[in-house]
């Protein structure tokens, strides 16, 4: 990730979640943060299990970036168990229903009345997946990182943190527990959102964007209620009147040793 700035900024305070973390159905090695210009890190991880990484760059400068390199082994076939946090069956900030959600929770509410009566937490999330996947049109530029649940729904168009506020807001409203992630998908371009659901005393991974479960190309970042609890680098700066332009690459490629 870069940041160029319009003009040189001093007092630059950032918080990066930038860094995979080992946990319940992968294994983090060998992380390297290269961060420039160079600057002691502060490490610590936050109430949702995220690496949080703080840090503070007093001189001037015009531009502000890191990269992180990695290893991530995934094993998505044997997920460990967690405990419930029972916050995650509530809406949050960015997920918080309107007439939109509302209409598009009773079309998903009929089609779960429809599945036999035993179907578990995974099968109605599943449902809700496609139901959204069905309604949205992927749509670069359409909304920002602040556009939340009710919003984006109205809009019907939006990008993957849209896609999966959406199906968050939808799965609460009808009773199943499940929480953002942010994370890498196999490939090269930018980083990824999708939605986890709690099935059996795991978290089991469903990403909207593409109406499919998550497999071992999927990386996880964060996690947390929302986009706000996961998001990948914030800041604050001294300087007048400055612009700054954002430039993100995400590369996840299969290892053959």
């Amino acid at each position: 990730m870069r940041l160029t700035f319009s003009a040189p900024v001093t007092e630059h305070r950032f918080q990066l979640r930038c860094v995979p973390v080992t946990g319940p159905r992968q294994q983090v090695i060998d992380v390297n943060v290269r961060m420039e210009p160079q600057v002691d890190l502060e490490s610590t991880i936050d109430s949702f299990g995220s690496r949080v990484m703080t840090g503070c760059i007093p001189q001037a400068h015009a531009s502000f970036g890191y990269l992180v390199t990695g290893i991530a082994f995934v094993d998505n076939v044997n997920i460990k168990e967690e405990p419930f946090k029972p916050l995650y069956r509530f809406q949050s900030e960015l997920t918080k229903p309107g007439a939109a959600i509302g209409e598009l929770a009773e079309q998903c509410r009929a089609r779960l009345s429809v599945l036999c009566a035993d179907a578990d937490e995974l099968a109605s999330a599943q449902a809700i997946m496609d139901e959204v996947y069905g309604v949205f049109d992927y749509s670069p530029g359409s909304t920002t990182v602040q556009t939340n649940a009710e919003e984006a729904c109205a809009l019907r168009k939006g990008v993957c943190q849209d896609y999966a506020h959406v199906m968050l807001s939808v799965c609460r409203e009808l009773g199943v527990p499940c929480r953002y992630i942010a994370g890498l998908l196999d490939g090269e371009g930018a980083t990824h959102a999708w939605v986890e659901v709690y099935h059996d005393r795991r978290w089991i991974g469903l990403d909207p964007t593409h109406n499919r479960m998550v497999d071992d190309n999927y990386i996880t970042i964060a996690h947390g209620r929302d986009y706000r609890d996961c998001m990948l680098d914030i800041g604050v700066f001294s300087g007048g009147g400055v612009s700054q332009t954002q430039w993100v690459n995400a590369s996840v490629h299969e290892s053959l040793l």
